[in-house]
């Protein structure tokens, strides 16, 4: 990445101003924000050489790329760690980064409670009156096998909490790195998925990774299996998932995502007793700017060092 002039260097934002009350105090005396808002917030200033856009969630991205782009846009910088929502045209010319690594501690924290639920049975365990107060027999993640699809920076902080708890872990990347992370060990699909007592798919959506929870992939999890979803619905086959639960081959699923978003009503997968669907929630459910303000500043210093931001997204590779 170029090292930037000593010119004035101007952000140009497209999300909460809270995002300005927390990193304009921080900012070197050449550096300075402009805000983005409503209607005009695609109407980006000439000076602006760096954007950080709004969630594409939240509306106004447009599906084709506007006039000029990207201007004199070099770095972009985005508030999520998945991209698949973005347009591709803003992928068109800048260095784009995204959050990746920011929301791990959260994620891998939903995910232990999500697997603690499950093998504690939680909430069915809870008594409101004094007939229900009996034994319960319950599980343990100690000696059990967890499965990690995609070993990033979020698999790899389930990782470390998980292994407090006394799992074996096994885990798939697309890299061939070893696995930083001692009692780790980095295997191929097929072993993942057969020998997961819970698996966790924490994979980007890309064309290889769309559906790779298929029929053919359930017929293979070792029977009982409980899938924790936090990447993105479209990694899952839902109708090879519901098929499978019903037939017992998966014990319980835990989905915070699904396609679409959210469910139509009367989706079969809400009243599954052996499901528990949360609304894309595992990262916080909202986005702490604090959190985001000191990512971005540590990203931007790189940048005004010439270095690589941490989170480069590589757009052939869809993340």
């Amino acid at each position: 990445m170029t090292k930037p002039s000593s010119n004035d260097i101007v952000i140009a934002y497209q999300i909460n101003p809270e995002f300005e009350r927390l990193v304009a105090p921080r900012l070197p005396h050449n550096v300075r924000l402009v805000g983005l808002t409503g209607e005009n917030k695609w109407d980006i200033p000439d000076e602006a050489t760096i954007l950080v856009p709004g969630h594409p969630g939240a509306g106004g991205m447009p599906s084709t790329p506007i006039d000029g782009w990207p201007r004199n846009i070099v770095w972009l910088q985005t508030q999520s760690t998945g991209i698949d929502n973005y347009p591709k045209w803003l992928f068109e010319g800048p260095v784009v980064s995204c959050a990746r690594g920011m929301y791990a501690v959260p994620i891998a924290e939903f995910v232990l409670a999500s697997m603690l639920a499950v093998e504690k049975h939680f909430p069915a365990i809870w008594v409101t009156d004094r007939s229900q107060w009996k034994p319960v027999k319950h599980g343990s993640l100690n000696g059990k096998t967890l499965g990690i699809l995609g070993f990033g920076g979020i698999g790899a902080a389930i990782a470390e909490r998980a292994l407090a708890f006394g799992m074996k872990i096994l885990a798939t990347r697309r890299s061939q790195a070893p696995s930083a992370i001692p009692g780790v060990t980095l295997t191929d699909f097929e072993r993942t998925i057969a020998e997961a007592d819970h698996l966790v798919l924490a994979v980007p959506l890309t064309p290889e990774t769309n559906n790779m929870i298929d029929a053919a992939a359930l017929a293979k999890v070792k029977p009982g299996v409980h899938i924790v979803n936090i990447a993105r619905g479209a990694v899952i086959d839902q109708d090879a998932l519901l098929a499978a639960l019903d037939d017992n081959r998966v014990g319980f699923a835990s989905l915070d995502v699904t396609t679409p978003e959210p469910l139509p009503d009367g989706h079969p997968l809400y009243a599954h007793p052996r499901v528990n669907i949360s609304p894309h929630v595992s990262a916080g459910g909202w986005i702490d700017y604090q959190v985001f303000a000191d990512f971005f500043l540590d990203n931007l210093n790189r940048f005004l060092a010439g270095e690589p931001p941490v989170g480069l997204v590589k757009p052939e590779n869809g993340y």
